[in-house]
């Protein structure tokens, strides 16, 4: 018996992406509206897109993605490795072209926290000599 979706979770900074495969025509739904009106800038619709370009799947799954947390741009490349993981869910297969393009790496680069007796994370407050 076959799954009804494939699923896969991305996550970027502190954005979180969880993202359903269904065998469809290649709609592909961000928060319940298509990917192109939730992410306007041509650049994070592309971003969206290049796990599907890569494997040569652009218009055979329908996806649909619920993203949370970050920004724009997080958020956008935590749909790409979300896709790219239920991606390995459908065809394991494709692990390689996937990997080797960085879009299973999670990206660990997260906002340093601020440290007492400080400005930000690593600026001092001014030192004053007299």
């Amino acid at each position: 018996m076959s799954k009804e979706f494939d699923y896969g979770t991305g996550r970027r900074k502190t954005a979180t992406a969880r993202t359903r495969l269904y065998a469809g025509s290649g709609q592909i739904l961000v928060n319940g509206l298509p990917y192109e009106d939730y992410f306007p800038r041509k650049t994070l619709q592309m971003v969206v897109r290049q796990p599907l370009e890569l494997t040569k799947t652009l218009g055979k799954f329908d996806i649909k993605v619920n993203v949370a947390g970050g920004g724009m741009s997080g958020q956008a490349q935590a749909v790409r490795h979300g896709i790219s993981r239920a991606l390995l869910e459908v065809d394991a297969d494709l692990r390689g072209a996937l990997k080797k393009a960085g879009f299973l790496t999670r990206d660990a680069r997260k906002k340093e926290r601020k440290k007492y007796g400080q400005r930000a994370a690593r600026a001092r407050y001014q030192y004053s000599k007299r």
